[in-house]
């Protein structure tokens, strides 16, 4: 059988090799502590599950609009306008069985061969593989360590070229935590407002944050609503990864386009898990709240203890729920630690190269774990630490 040139192009997420590395492991016996894999490990809200039941029990299992129940992208809609301070409508709106369709289906729409498109680096392995999925040309933008992993502005600005077709944000970031300062992104919306691209921005985590002021979208900033396509969903906020719910929000043009990508493969999303879509964002925002907190504590726990290993240097993250320690000083490749501490410390973790090539020399660990198990991990790490000699800057 011989496979279209494009699937040669696609690549995938290591997260879901090393679980099942890790899951072999844990079948001859071994203890292995699991910080690979970036979901929560708190359960769906009792409010959003009972309304998936209440829907299933009134008949909301059949086709539904292709562009999402009225109902939800109209809930969609209230919600984006009150937390990014921007002004949109249902007709703005696009439902989709996961954030990734988004994603997917915004490159096809937009990307034509040749067309370069700017992403961050390390960021979601995903962003370079549709890019070049859909024969456009890769620019990754090197996120700074010394920054907080945000842009550095004078090569961001080298990187836009009459070429550039797309922009990539995500803030907060996957892998490194780290989120754009408003003082950034209002640059980087001066930068981009009068060239003829678009800005798709990946604020999945934009509820994750640990500052006393919100992460801020690039939508929010004058002339730039028009360009941006917002993508979000339920899958971090909410505890909900399994039930596969996401949305975009984005000129009424693209959502068009994004209907004939969704008809052609999905037909529509799940009309039941659309209801308890509603359910989440008109509900309680208690169970949220106490999960940001309990991830706040987590993240100064275990980036403290992180730092106490010979040869890691971890900041404090600013969102999300991943740390990525420079392990540069350890001596050792971060692919072969990474390996390392999976076979002989028993705890699964992600090369950050896997994130990108400016990713090499980082580990990405999520802290979507008990408090036992994150200060376990530390524990194992530090007992195998004497096997890598720490380089002295």
């Amino acid at each position: 059988m011989k496979l279209a040139n494009c699937i040669g192009r696609l690549g995938g997420e290591s997260a879901f090799d090393v679980l099942t590395r890790a899951r072999a492991l844990e079948a001859t016996g071994r203890s292995v502590i699991h910080l690979e894999i970036g979901e929560p490990d708190f359960p769906t809200p009792p409010h959003i599950v009972e309304a998936a039941k209440q829907a299933l029990d009134q008949g909301w299992t059949h086709y539904g609009p292709t562009e999402g129940l009225p109902e939800l992208r109209q809930a969609i809609a209230q919600h984006v306008s009150q937390t990014r301070g921007i002004r949109v409508g249902p007709e703005n709106v696009s439902v989709t069985p996961g954030a990734k369709p988004i994603l997917f289906f915004t490159i096809l729409a937009l990307v034509e061969p040749g067309d370069e498109v700017v992403y961050p680096d390390p960021g979601f392995p995903i962003y370079a593989s549709m890019i070049r999925f859909a024969g456009g040309v890769p620019v990754p933008m090197p996120l700074e360590e010394s920054r907080g992993f945000s842009f550095d502005l004078n090569l961001f600005r080298d990187r836009l070229s009459d070429k550039t077709r797309l922009v990539i944000l995500n803030s907060p970031n996957n892998p490194t935590g780290g989120a754009i300062p408003r003082c950034d992104m209002a640059e980087i919306a001066t930068l981009l407002r009068e060239r003829d691209l678009m800005v798709l921005s990946d604020e999945i985590y934009a509820r994750i944050h640990y500052g006393e002021e919100a992460t801020v979208s690039i939508a929010a900033f004058p002339g730039m609503a028009e360009k941006t396509i917002l993508m979000d969903g339920f899958s971090k906020t909410y505890a909900m990864t399994g039930w596969r719910l996401g949305y975009g929000v984005m000129p009424i043009r693209l959502v068009e386009a994004v209907a004939r990508l969704m008809v052609n493969s999905n037909s529509c999303t799940a009309a039941f898990t659309q209801r308890a879509g509603i359910a989440a964002l008109i509900g309680p925002p208690d169970s949220v709240t106490h999960m940001v907190r309990e991830f706040h504590r987590r993240r100064d726990a275990f980036c403290q203890g992180l730092n106490q290993v010979p040869g890691f240097r971890c900041g404090l993250p600013a969102g999300a729920f991943y740390a990525f320690p420079n392990v540069t000083a350890t001596g050792m490749d971060s692919r072969r630690l990474a390996d390392f501490l999976l076979n002989e410390a028993g705890v699964a973790c992600l090369d950050g190269a896997a994130f990108g090539p400016h990713g090499r020399g980082f580990l990405r660990f999520s802290y979507a774990n008990s408090m036992a198990n994150l200060m376990e991990a530390v524990e194992r790490i530090r007992k195998v630490a004497s096997h890598w000699t720490p380089v002295i800057p």
